[in-house]
């Protein structure tokens, strides 16, 4: 549970009604986000990219996840993390998910397939040469898809302050509860410039990584991308940020305050 609360705010956090024409992003979206421990430190990279692709004959997206490791870190607690989501383009529906990841010697390499017919979850779990399936529920996303879905489907224009979101996670063989609250608009400083944001606070569980529920904080771009800029995470030792680091593809101009 643990290793599930830290990639889902990488992951799926990394967040938002819905024809395709409406979408917030497109085939050939590229972002590139930096990792620092404490605010000075750097840990790592993370990038996200989407190809359209076809799964089983439908037209779907295929957007593929890498985190890795840099510096001094990486000697100590190496991470080489690649997870890959298929889905619907029209209904954000997942079809596919693969993960295979080297988290300081941790290892997993699954692959998930649902089948709505059936509900339920297919998974092949290459490590251990076994395969088993889990009920599931229509509606459900897996982190890297929810994300997209959040993009397209989360309504800012009458949001409310306080206002939390929540959808059903498939994540390795269980459905988690993810919800999202909504803490207001915010002016931050980037890279890029001045950058109007929109800032949430994904939920998380209290206890050895983070200090509480509330401790992570998400500013997202208040264009029509809703891209994710940055990310805090106050842990139990030190505290964990992500930035936006670059970008490419973006369907929308992003919008930088002068």
């Amino acid at each position: 549970m643990r290793k599930f609360l830290v990639v889902a705010l990488f992951w799926s956090s990394l967040s938002f009604v819905s024809a395709q024409e409406n979408s917030s992003f497109q085939a050939g979206e590229w972002l590139k986000f930096k990792l620092s421990y404490s605010g000075w430190m750097k840990a790592g990279n993370a990038t996200l990219e989407i190809h359209d692709a076809q799964y089983k004959d439908k037209p779907v997206f295929h957007v593929i996840g890498k985190g890795w490791t840099t510096g001094a870190i990486k000697w100590f607690f190496k991470v080489k993390d690649r997870y890959e989501s298929y889905f619907d383009k029209k209904t954000g529906q997942p079809y596919k998910f693969i993960r295979d990841v080297y988290e300081g010697g941790y290892t997993k390499n699954r692959i998930i397939e649902f089948d709505y017919t059936k509900n339920q979850a297919n998974i092949n779990d290459l490590k251990e040469k076994k395969k088993t399936t889990v009920p599931i529920r229509s509606n459900i996303q897996d982190i890297i898809s929810a994300y997209y879905y959040l993009r397209n489907n989360y309504e800012t224009a009458s949001i409310k302050v306080g206002e939390v979101v929540q959808l059903d996670m498939f994540f390795d063989s269980e459905i988690f509860g993810f919800k999202l609250k909504y803490l207001g608009r915010e002016t931050i400083k980037t890279k890029f410039g001045n950058v109007n944001c929109l800032k949430f606070r994904p939920y998380v569980m209290a206890g050895r990584v983070f200090h509480e529920e509330e401790s992570v904080t998400l500013w997202v771009s208040a264009d029509k991308n809703k891209v994710p800029l940055k990310i805090k995470a106050d842990l139990r030792v030190g505290s964990l940020q992500s930035d936006l680091e670059a970008f490419k593809g973006l369907k929308h101009p992003f919008e930088i305050q002068l």
